[in-house]
């Protein structure tokens, strides 16, 4: 009995192991659908705009140059001045010599055509300038919370996987569900709820394999954590046997009395 008990009650490695694949193949092959909706800019998105023309003075005047700063809100964790446009609470981003655009609720391609009609229209000739723009994410903040590293993350890169938001938050702890990890994302309309199996292969062509900014990633705990029995066939042995002699110390107790 306190074997079954302590194998049934123990995690099995089937709730460990990220992206199984099929075991009767020595490779997985799998093809990765990235067609993802145009990300919709929020409220403390931070965007890196580079305009570049054939007058590099006057290029110059509408790219912010990085520098150290003792307190700033655009700096990442070693204190250096990141080099980006916070959308402020407005849903406003500051741009040199143009001042303030609204962007929120605009994908990074609609940011783009928006400066680059106020440059247009301010400052260059579309004929002579070569006016070329890039927008994109500078930065990716989520949180996390549950049975993993709980805190608000941030990677400076366009693009983040939840495997590498996972690993950068110090990883699920063993009696983590990563069968059901809860992604709840903000869009314009609301708050929504998604789901992914983090332990199939699958996962990587699930819609919600690549996380958006201010994402929370829920890991809620599995059924062991609730019991108390262990996560290890060992831990789970060796409460099963605390239990038992618990039990036989006392009813050998009652008898004697």
């Amino acid at each position: 009995m306190l074997v079954v008990v302590s194998v049934s009650s123990c995690v099995s490695t089937e709730r460990l192991t990220y992206l199984q694949e099929n075991t009767s193949q020595l490779d997985s092959v799998v093809n990765v659908q990235r067609i993802q909706q145009p990300y919709r800019l929020q409220v403390n998105d931070l965007l890196s705009i580079k305009i570049k023309t054939l007058d590099q003075d006057l290029s110059a005047m509408f790219n912010p140059s990085p520098k150290e700063t003792s307190s700033s809100q655009n700096q990442g964790e070693e204190g250096l001045y990141y080099e980006g446009f916070f959308v402020d609470a407005r849903g406003n981003i500051r741009v040199p010599e143009l001042g303030e655009v609204y962007v929120l609720g605009l994908t990074q391609k609609e940011v783009r055509l928006k400066i680059e009609e106020l440059l247009y229209k301010n400052y260059f000739k579309e004929e002579t300038s070569k006016l070329f723009v890039t927008v994109q994410l500078a930065g990716i903040r989520y949180t996390t919370l549950g049975e993993i590293g709980t805190g608000s993350q941030v990677l400076y890169k366009t693009q983040v996987t939840i495997m590498e938001a996972i690993a950068n938050a110090g990883d699920i702890a063993v009696t983590g569900d990563r069968t059901d990890v809860k992604i709840v994302r903000t869009y314009p309309d609301g708050v929504r709820v998604h789901h992914i199996d983090l332990t199939s292969l699958d996962a990587v062509n699930s819609p919600y394999y690549f996380i958006q900014p201010n994402d929370l990633i829920v890991v809620d705990p599995l059924p062991q954590k609730a019991l108390g029995t262990g996560t290890t066939g060992i831990q789970s042995f060796t409460t099963a046997i605390s239990v038992l002699t618990l039990l036989v110390t006392t009813v050998l107790l009652f008898v004697r009395l």
